[in-house]
């Protein structure tokens, strides 16, 4: 190991134990990536990584890949709370539960999945299905931490993944330039599902032994109040969260169903399409469509929705892209530190080894960072290239990258939905990143055991 990987290493270790003793994320991966930069160009005697660190700070912070579909989503997010549409969904999705109660556990679990799809954010999501799930299984005597598991699971397992608007997608999209559409329809459902699965699965056994156990001291709170009664849905408001996801269904390959005018998202250049750029804009657009939506079927709350929208996309900006921005950073110094080329040359030598590495590499990182956003943008290019060169899908590989990061951004105690749905039940997040981490563990190792078999 050289001097250059050996300072990245040491930078790598360092995060980890700030990020554990409880620092920002986003000033730890900077000054990570900062380190690491200077240390390789001074081992060099020039600048080089430091100034890819810079630039990249830069172009990431003004992409319109990440602020657009990521700021439009919290927006949509926010305006759904704020009108109530996404609690109707909830009420929906749960009407079932409240007469059989023993599938409570996967019943939460699936509704926080099912939520997750239109709402793409984990947090939203846990924030919107939190006030009616919580009350309804401590009605039915489970303890704080095992909601608080299940809300979690259920919120961020990976249900984004099946939208085309999840910035994930894009990132594999721009260097594959395969649609954001065609991966959900064609590359995503198999390893999402099998994650869910046995994810699931896991958490249910699990959760059979934990209300066995009496709750831990700090963990519970004074018995709750009854759970209320339900609430009447309306299945308008409860549609309404779906709008953007059916638009971009309609929109994409294969249905090509909705002729969206080039000139209302980007125009081409030169007679051809930017379809990055277009796919962007588009998700940007079905976002606002929803708003719209949103604000036409609850009039009486329409004259604050677009002071939400931009309270939602500001959110979007201030914590996630900044964490997209600050990872991605780091990665570009890791890269600059030949730490990338290295686990390229590992990967050649030997080639069984992509599948799970393109799993549980980003695993841990999301684990680390709490983004699976920022886990996916900063790692798939490290394993797009060995992917190529051995003859695999790298759209398949990137779908494992998405699903890996998406199980270490669950069980990270730093994520923003941890810490929400520590907050929705009164419990330590590090107590509910410990009790959903086996279970997605066992979740990433089937995915990559059925895909390597060439199952999945």
């Amino acid at each position: 190991m050289g001097l250059t990987e050996l300072a990245a290493v040491l930078a790598v270790t360092g995060a980890v134990v700030l990020v554990v003793r409880g620092w920002d994320v986003r000033l730890v991966l900077l000054a990570a990536a900062l380190v690491t930069a200077v240390a390789c160009d001074a081992v060099r005697g020039r600048l080089g990584v430091l100034t890819a660190v810079v630039l990249n700070f830069l172009a990431t912070f003004s992409n319109e890949k990440f602020v657009v579909p990521i700021c439009s989503a919290m927006g949509f997010a926010y305006v759904l709370r704020h009108t109530g549409c996404e609690r109707h969904l909830v009420l929906l999705l749960t009407a079932p539960l409240r007469r059989v109660r023993w599938l409570l556990v996967p019943g939460v679990v699936l509704v926080g999945f099912l939520v997750n799809i239109p709402v793409i954010s984990q947090t939203s999501t846990a924030v919107c299905i939190g006030p009616v799930v919580v009350p309804l299984m401590r009605a039915a005597g489970y303890s704080f931490p095992t909601i608080g598991a299940c809300l979690l699971l259920g919120a961020s397992v990976g249900g984004e993944l099946l939208n085309p608007g999840a910035p994930e997608l894009l990132t594999v999209a721009k260097v594959t330039k395969v649609t954001t559409q065609e991966q959900v329809s064609r590359y995503l459902p198999g390893p999402v599902f099998v994650q869910l699965a046995v994810s699931l699965a896991v958490l249910w056994v699990l959760s059979r032994w934990w209300e066995k156990t009496p709750e831990s001291p700090g963990t519970a709170v004074p018995e709750s109040a009854p759970e209320p009664p339900p609430e009447k849905v309306n299945f308008l408001k409860a549609l309404v969260p779906l709008v953007p996801l059916v638009l971009l269904f309609l929109a994409g390959p294969p249905l090509h169903a909705l002729d969206v005018p080039d000139a209302w998202v980007a125009a081409p250049k030169d007679g051809a399409r930017d379809i990055d750029l277009y796919s962007t804009r588009l998700i940007g657009l079905a976002m606002l469509v929803g708003v719209l939506v949103a604000m036409a079927v609850t009039p009486g709350k329409a004259r604050d929705g677009v002071t939400q929208f931009f309270a939602g996309a500001g959110y979007g900006f201030a914590n996630i892209v900044s964490l997209i921005v600050t990872a991605t950073c780091f990665g570009k110094a890791i890269e600059g530190a030949g730490l990338a080329a290295a686990l390229g040359r590992l990967i050649t030598d030997y080639p069984d080894l992509l599948q799970p590495l393109a799993a549980f590499v980003p695993l841990a990182f999301a684990a680390v960072s709490g983004s699976g956003m920022a886990s996916t943008q900063s790692l798939y290019g490290f394993f797009f290239q060995p992917a190529v060169d051995l003859g695999h899908d790298p759209t398949a590989v990137g779908a494992l990258v998405g699903v890996g990061s998406a199980a270490g951004r669950t069980m990270s105690p730093v994520a923003a939905v941890t810490l929400m749905c520590a907050t929705l039940t009164h419990t330590n997040p590090f107590v509910l990143a410990k009790r959903v981490a086996l279970p997605l563990l066992a979740g990433v190792a089937a995915v990559v055991a059925l895909r390597m078999a060439g199952v999945v």
